[in-house]
């Protein structure tokens, strides 16, 4: 190999090179965002449609239904799924992987555009949002006064909310958890009764009166005008004095029949922080900004608004993600800086000072110009390249290694320094280059999966391929170099080196001759070993992703699908009170109504009814077990609350997915959905391990159901959507016009009938409607009450029917055993023709996963073994390399079964990464013993020569590998400790038995004549 003798004597412009590599990184990394998650966009789009008043069956016709219809005509859908509420609406739509998020949410925004005109005029809310991880709040903070009114904390919180929208690096600024203004027309029954004027007159008179239709223009000689008309309402007065309609000459106007004022809406979401009513403001992060950057801002901006904030009026921080982030990036450079010690001092005792100064400088530089490759990628800092570079820290001083070793080699022959350091960087060249290319290859085509997994991870083996790249190229050109100028003629070897010298000549030469006469038994002991590895399997298990390593916990709230918004509200108080006596708990924020502003990056607010609550609690303590004791004690707690359904739920990672355990049960018979949901619901509450069941149809609801005389309607000349105008106007009202206020925002009319501020069911009997004739009939008279069953929720899965049957799983449980368990039982049950139920939550997520994950450890293998064909020139050896392969499987599963971690999509990750990391030693194992068959040895004398020199560079490598992973594995973080762990185990056990079954493949597979060494 040509390279180091290039470097060496042209030793000024490769470092010049290195050092302006050096230079753009340090600068990259200066600028570069940082985050706590990888910032991605992602393939999908929510539907949020509410329409108050609308029981669940209806919504579903006139609202769910068109929609999906529509969007189901979209190509590429992975996935489609709806539900719909009292009064609200959800539809989620998920395209596959790959593609372009922005062109699929133009796609739906087009789609429900085009149906608008065919859903019901008088839907409130229909947005089209990107269900992006990126647009998760980074800062929730909350406005609280127990005296002022819900306006003036609106207007404050609209005034942060400017403020902090100014800063650099916010995408938006949110205010939520008020009630809406509107103009309230309530109109007296009684008087319209007496002078026989109907809803109808009032919600005409208003709705013509608050048109603002433009003139046009007119033309004046040369002159053009715009004519303006009487425009819309420009205060209250103006409405009062609006004209209904004439008796005997005389004009009756609004205020003769009705009260005119602004006021809150019906409550549909409010909130509380530790006990206090709150406005919530939250903020975005822009994609690509520094968050720790932008949250000094955002501090900065609060801090300046609580001086101008009136007596009785506070802020106070709900959610700062600032900590987590800070917290999680320290923790990673830490477990990099002590990795980087640890390779230091292996170095340093093995092969001394001097050699151990070139791999120590080395190591920075790979990283530092690694780093700036990563963010011309566009991959900012956060925990996913920064474990990249972890994982890169053992491997990429394998290089330097390698590389110096060799040179230390030639010193000690007696060849001069500069000589040593060409023929020893050029002797390993190709092995060095074929080695980190086969890493590389390990890494490569996790970029490839098309899964929520993988693309959550892509920036870890992106920065891995980049970090290795990076050393290569050092290894290659400034450690031969640096060794050129640094080593002494006549090194003194270390302690550590003259063991393994000895360990080399002594008991592993008599070892390995032992292997080479008996091949056949060493290659059915290591057989035996792998196959009995893979029966510990199920003693392992698998599991997805483990719960999110942060101090919070949610506590959702489902009180009857009957109650009002009041007694949700004093049921969340009752559960606020009893978290907030746990010493470990530092702050309770409840969401009435609602779920909480999203602050994880996997969880999406998915409900929005009056009988829905959710807390955040927040914790003292980073402490897992602190956690876990926490949910275990709730859990028992809330098991039997009386007067609502108390979850406990823990954060998880990975794509999002409703709950560990999920059984979807799809029928369009909605008697047999119920009937087959309830029997899974109490299915699962035999299997031990599954917690917090959720039937959705088991929540029972009551409606009254209005019974229209349709024949006395027709006799009366009554027109049935008079009926249905006269009821939803009188309850909940009927939205007439647009009131623009002073501060120029635009405030709904709403004409409704005079009464209490929330409907009653006494409001029935004072209702009035309008006969063709013009004369009043009461609604009594047309129709009748009665109490019905109804259906709290409807879920659909591809615009199917469904009931989605959710668990949880308790502590030292894992969820694939349980729901295996489940689908025992469930396949024993005998499901009718038009019934069936399907596996979602962690089971369906990982199945896909480990799929793609299983497609990626093929296309690694076919380059690794292309890359090794290339190079060797022959198919036998590169398949006598691949031995080391399932050993490191072997090693994978015991490390795991010792460590106590389950099988998790990491672990996966660090076992696919061992296919490329631990034929590094094979490779230059085979490579020396075919240059030694090349320079006239027999095949025994060369192998066993080859695994004699190369037991050094070979233990060095695994040790430095293993070191610079130890202290993120030990970190204790459920997260990473199982990948580190695969990766530790796999490459130890695999490194032992490389030593002696490939050798034994070597001489059983290898032909006798002499080999050709490529390049």
């Amino acid at each position: 190999m040509k390279l180091p003798r290039l470097a060496i004597n042209n030793f000024q412009f490769t470092l010049v090179v290195i050092l302006l590599l050096i230079s753009l990184g340090v600068v990259s990394i200066m600028t570069m965002p940082r985050s706590e998650d990888p910032q991605f966009d992602f393939p999908a789009a929510m539907v949020r449609v509410v329409y108050p008043g609308t029981n669940p069956l209806d919504m579903e016709k006139l609202v769910l239904d068109p929609l999906e219809e529509a969007i189901n005509e979209l190509d590429d859908i992975k996935e489609l799924k709806g539900e719909v509420e009292d009064g609200m609406a959800v539809v989620r739509v998920e395209f596959l992987f790959g593609s372009d998020p922005d062109e699929k949410y133009d796609d739906v925004v087009s789609e429900v555009t085009r149906i608008r005109e065919q859903l019901p005029a008088g839907i409130q809310v229909l947005s089209v949002q990107k269900m992006s991880p990126a647009d998760v709040n980074i800062l929730q903070v909350a406005l609280m006064s127990e005296t002022a009114s819900y306006q003036e904390l609106k207007e404050r919180a609209e005034s942060l909310e400017k403020k902090l929208e100014r800063v650099v690096g916010v995408k938006r600024a949110d205010v939520e958890a008020y009630p809406q203004q509107q103009i309230h027309i309530r109109a007296d029954l009684l008087k319209m009764q007496a002078i026989q004027i109907g809803l109808e007159d009032l919600l005409n008179a208003i709705k013509a009166s608050s048109v603002n239709l433009p003139g046009g223009h007119t033309l004046a000689g040369e002159r053009r005008f715009t004519v303006r008309t009487s425009g819309d309402y420009r205060d209250l007065n103006q409405i009062r004095r609006t004209a209904v309609t004439s008796r005997n000459g005389q004009v009756i106007y609004v205020e003769d029949i009705a009260t005119v004022s602004q006021g809150d809406a019906l409550p549909s979401y409010q909130a509380r922080h530790n006990g206090k009513r709150s406005v919530f403001i939250s903020v975005v992060q822009r994609k690509g900004s520094n968050i720790l950057a932008v949250l000094d801002q955002l501090d900065a901006a609060i801090e300046k608004f609580k001086e101008s904030l009136p007596a009785g009026m506070s802020v106070d921080y709900v959610h700062d993600q600032g900590i987590s982030v800070a917290k999680r990036l320290n923790n990673f450079m830490n477990s990099l800086l002590m990795g980087l010690l640890v390779v230091a001092a292996i170095t340093l005792l093995t092969l001394g000072f001097r050699a151990a100064a070139v791999i120590v400088i080395v190591i920075p530089m790979s990283v530092v110009i690694a780093l700036g490759w990563v963010d011309v990628a566009g991959f900012g800092l956060q925990q996913m390249s920064i474990v990249g570079l972890v994982i890169a820290l053992g491997l990429l001083v394998d290089n330097a290694i390698v590389v110096t070793e060799n040179v230390g080699r030639f010193l000690r022959e007696g060849h001069d320094r500069r000589v040593a350091a060409i023929k020893g960087a050029s002797q390993v060249g190709w092995a060095v280059v074929s080695g980190t290319l086969t890493t590389m290859l390990a890494f490569l085509p996790m970029l490839l999966l098309q899964t929520g997994a993988g693309t959550f991870i892509r920036s870890m083996p992106v920065t891995v391929v980049l970090t290795l790249l990076a050393s290569l190229i050092i290894a290659l050109s400034l450690s031969p170099l640096m060794a050129s100028r640094i080593f002494s003629h006549n090194p003194v070897q270390p302690r550590a080196l003259s063991f393994i010298d000895r360990l080399s000549d002594g008991p592993y030469t008599k070892a390995l001759k032992v292997a080479l006469n008996r091949p056949i038994l060493v290659l059915l002991v290591s057989i035996g070993l792998f196959i009995s590895s893979l029966s510990l399997l199920p003693m392992v298990g698998v599991s997805m992703f483990p719960k999110a390593e942060k101090p919070l916990v949610l506590i959702n709230i489902d009180a009857p699908e009957s109650s009002s918004f009041e007694r949700t509200s004093q049921l969340t108080l009752q559960v606020e009170e009893i978290v907030k006596k746990y010493p470990v708990v530092s702050s309770v924020t409840a969401n009435i109504g609602k779920g909480n502003p999203r602050i994880f990056y996997n969880e999406i607010p998915k409900r929005q009814v009056p009988s829905y609550a959710q807390l955040v609690v927040q914790l003292n303590s980073d402490i897992e077990q602190d956690r876990t004791e926490l949910v275990t004690s709730l859990r028992e707690k809330f098991d039997y609350f009386p007067g609502a359904i108390v979850t406990v739920k823990e954060l998880l990672q990975g794509p999002p997915y409703e709950a560990p355990v999920v059984i979807r049960v799809l029928s369009d018979d909605l008697d047999k959905l119920k009937v087959w949901a309830a029997t899974v619901a109490q299915q699962m509450t035999n299997i031990d391990g599954l917690v917090s069941i959720d039937n959705p149809l088991a929540r029972k609801k009551i409606d009254l159901k209005v019974n229209i005389h349709r024949e006395k309607a027709a006799m009366l000349g009554v027109p049935i959507n008079a009926i249905d105008q006269a009821i939803r106007a009188s309850l909940v009202g009927i939205e007439a016009g647009q009131f623009r206020g002073e501060d120029g925002d635009d405030y709904p009319i709403l004409v409704k009938a005079l009464g209490q501020k929330n409907p009653q069911v006494d409001d029935f009997q004072k209702m009035m409607v309008k006969s063709s004739s013009g004369a009043l009939v009461a609604l009594p008279h047309l129709t009748s009450i009665e109490m019905e069953d109804a259906l709290a929720r409807i879920q659909h899965h591809r615009t199917d029917r469904m009931s989605r049957v959710t668990a949880d799983v308790a502590p030292g449980f894992q969820a694939e055993a349980v729901t295996n368990e489940l689908i025992e039982v469930l396949d024993q049950q005998g499901w009718p023709e038009d019934v069936s139920y399907q596996i979602g939550g962690e089971q369906e997520k990982r199945k896909e996963s480990f799929g793609g994950m299983g497609q990626v450890v093929l296309v690694a293998l076919m380059g690794i073994f292309a890359v090794l064909v290339l190079q060797f020139k022959s198919f036998s050896q590169p398949a006598i390399i691949f031995a080391a392969i399932p050993f490191a499987m072997t090693g994978s599963i015991l490390a795991l079964l010792l460590t106590g971690h389950t099988f998790s999509f990491t672990a996966l990750v660090g076992l696919t990464s061992l296919v490329g990391i631990v034929v590094n030693n094979s490779i230059i194992l085979v490579d020396y013993a075919n240059q030694l068959r090349h320079a006239g040895h027999d095949l025994t004398s060369s192998i066993t020569e080859s695994a004699k020199t190369r037991l050094l560079p070979i233990i060095l490598t695994t040790l430095t590998t293993v070191g610079g992973l130890l202290p993120l594995t030990l970190g204790g973080s459920s997260m990473w400790a199982p990948m580190g762990w695969s990766i530790i185990g796999g490459l130890l056990v695999s490194t032992l038995l490389t030593l002696f079954v490939v050798p034994v493949l070597y001489l059983l597979f290898t032909r006798r004549v002499p080999v050709t060494r490529h390049g």
